[in-house]
């Protein structure tokens, strides 16, 4: 039975910037030209035409999960990346620590860019709060982020943010219930009371003590926002016979994996920033398919980073990197091994956000029809075989090539 790789770049699909160029156009990759000279290529866009794509519900549309029906907010795949086990119900949310005044005015939204080993120390002093009935679950992430679960009955995920997600100069907020329900206004209750529960523990916590001291600013409140529950999907087991594996750095890319069903690998050096070890990303996903793994999925997250600072060189820069993978997973994987190498969505260096363009799409393997196309880019993607395409349709695609798709109707 045939086996099936996704890399998906986050963010590389790009504009030309007043050169005609975009970093991928720019990047010199013969791995990845190699894949669209050989394979069949196309633009996908991830949701649809004109819809901006979160990464969140861009990879569950990837993995064959339509968000319409699966996404309820992004706080759940935070809180199952960062290794919190989750049950049916569970109000999750993602959180940062950040650092307030007089009056809860916001001073920086990132605490200072607080360490992770900090932050770890901070978390364990708000984990286990219980609140109008409700358990706090609470674990750190990544430096100043942060996973938030309540736990209890009669819970909510149609409230407001207390974030407001503005980096200077704004207040907190108070979570305000979205409908008129007794949950959403008991949830929206909740979350405020741990907001002002969370700067009376942090404010006079040792450890922002000595950062004070030091001249550093307090990690003094922590700040939820995209609330979502918990309500267990069906597989990618089930659904689809498969076993899939996942390799990335970010608690948001493990977390929507996890939620469809995805073993999660660690892998070292697999940091989610422009310091990932991508080769040992690549050698992880080839160690899945020789464990009997049907399908990996590879993330590499640097691409988006350097498209949101506006760094065209570094993305450029990234993206040769990730070629240099890609080529080791193509000699790496064996015959009978279809590689899918994508984006998530666009994140534009001159617009330093997501935006709505469609992103290139190149499918590599045996037995394909091919194209055309002889560079991995925007412009050349156009002209491929696959046309335009959404990305529900990626996993019916690759299903297919592995032999585990069905007849549609007699």
């Amino acid at each position: 039975m045939a086996k099936a790789v996704l890399i998906v770049c986050d963010g590389m699909g790009d504009l030309p910037d007043a050169r005609g160029r975009t970093p991928l156009s720019a990047a010199r990759k013969p791995n990845m030209d190699r894949l669209a000279r050989e394979g069949i290529n196309g633009l996908m866009h991830t949701i649809g035409r004109g819809i901006i794509p979160g990464s969140d519900t861009a990879h569950l549309a990837l993995f064959g999960y339509d968000p319409r029906c699966y996404y309820s907010g992004r706080g759940v795949f935070e809180a199952l990346g960062a290794g919190l086990k989750l049950e049916h119900g569970d109000v999750a949310f993602r959180c940062n620590f950040a650092t307030v005044g007089k009056g809860m005015g916001i001073i920086d939204r990132r605490a200072g860019r607080i360490g992770s080993a900090e932050a770890k120390v901070l978390g364990k002093a708000l984990d286990g709060v219980v609140i109008g009935g409700a358990k706090i679950i609470f674990k750190p992430t990544v430096e100043h982020r942060a996973a938030l679960v309540l736990r209890g009955k009669g819970l909510s995920c149609r409230i407001t943010d207390a974030d407001p997600h503005e980096a200077d100069n704004a207040r907190v907020l108070m979570a305000k219930p979205l409908d008129d329900s007794k949950e959403a206004k008991r949830t929206a209750g909740i979350v405020n009371e741990f907001v002002r529960k969370s700067h009376e523990i942090l404010e006079k916590h040792p450890l922002n003590l000595r950062r004070k001291a030091a001249g550093l600013l307090p990690a003094n409140v922590a700040l939820p926002r995209g609330a979502g529950i918990y309500e267990k999907p069906p597989l990618l087991g089930e659904r689809f016979g498969i076993k899939a594996g996942c390799v990335a750095g970010g608690a948001l890319y493990k977390g929507v994996a996890k939620f469809v069903g995805m073993d999660v690998v660690d892998v070292k050096g697999a940091t989610g920033g422009l310091d990932t070890d991508v080769m040992a990303k690549g050698k992880a996903a080839l160690a899945l398919l020789k464990k009997g793994y049907d399908f990996a999925f590879i993330h590499v997250k640097g691409t988006d980073n350097c498209g949101h600072d506006g760094d065209f060189d570094g993305k450029r820069k990234m993206i040769e990197r990730i070629d240099a993978m890609v080529g080791l997973v193509m000699k790496g994987c064996g015959k009978g091994t279809f590689i899918a190498v994508t984006a998530d969505h666009t994140t534009s260096c001159m617009k330093k956000r997501h935006s709505s363009e469609p992103v290139p799409f190149a499918l590599w393997g045996p037995g394909l029809r091919g194209d055309e196309v002889q560079r991995f880019d925007e412009l050349s993607c156009a002209k491929g075989g696959l046309g335009q395409f959404k990305g529900l349709a990626v996993m019916p695609m690759l299903l297919d090539l592995m032999g585990k798709e069905h007849v549609y109707g007699s």
